[in-house]
């Protein structure tokens, strides 16, 4: 009788561990495929968990002084892997700072030119990428999205800083990032011209 039990209470544990599993994995399934009847939820929750990411972006910095354009070629790969390539203006083209763990290495290849920092301080301080805002916008309390148009406003706010982050509802990637100071001296306006996301292997 002993034994009978216990064969029914394994079979029965076999199934609802099987049971549960091919839920999580149809869960999963449902989270990457990301399309056009995708909800906004289910987009915010594509965006915060890429896990790499290529994109060719026009960069505008400005500050109380001046204004500067800038095209850049930018690569994440998760956990550590980021790089960012200067691709103009013509007289910086050819920099490129990458990151790997705490290494920060910069590279010229118009001078042929590298230099690398070791446990590099502010190595997550970058405004400029895009697995930065998301990284902050996990952990943030003043983090919020809405609808706007057929675009999807992430934002957030630190320290005297506020960041948005535009994302197409139709092909589910960043169009658009701003980043502005309160006291609105420092703006940085960054436009996605092409992206791919989970793209690197």
């Amino acid at each position: 009788m002993k034994k009978k039990t216990i064969i029914i209470v394994l079979v029965i544990a076999f199934f609802a561990v099987s049971i549960f599993f091919v839920f999580f994995q149809t869960k999963t399934a449902k989270n990457l495929k990301i399309g056009n009847n995708s909800t906004s939820q289910e987009i915010i929750d594509y965006i915060l968990n890429i896990s790499s990411y290529e994109a060719t972006v026009e960069v505008e910095v400005i500050s109380n002084k001046n204004q500067n354009k800038y095209s850049l070629r930018q690569k994440y790969k998760n956990p550590d892997l980021s790089e960012q390539e200067v691709l103009e203006p013509s007289n910086i083209a050819g920099i490129k700072i990458s990151k790997n763990g705490n290494q920060l290495k910069i590279e010229n290849s118009q001078l042929a030119l590298s230099s690398i920092y070791e446990n590099y301080e502010c190595i997550t301080d970058n405004s400029l990428d895009l697995q930065c805002f998301i990284e902050e916008y996990k952990i943030s309390k003043n983090a919020n999205w809405k609808e706007e148009n057929d675009q999807i406003v992430m934002t957030l706010k630190k320290d005297s800083t506020e960041k948005k982050l535009w994302i197409d509802k139709k092909n589910c990637k960043p169009t658009k990032l701003e980043v502005k100071s309160a006291n609105k001296k420092n703006e940085i306006y960054i436009l996605y011209n092409e992206v791919n996301l989970n793209s690197l292997k």
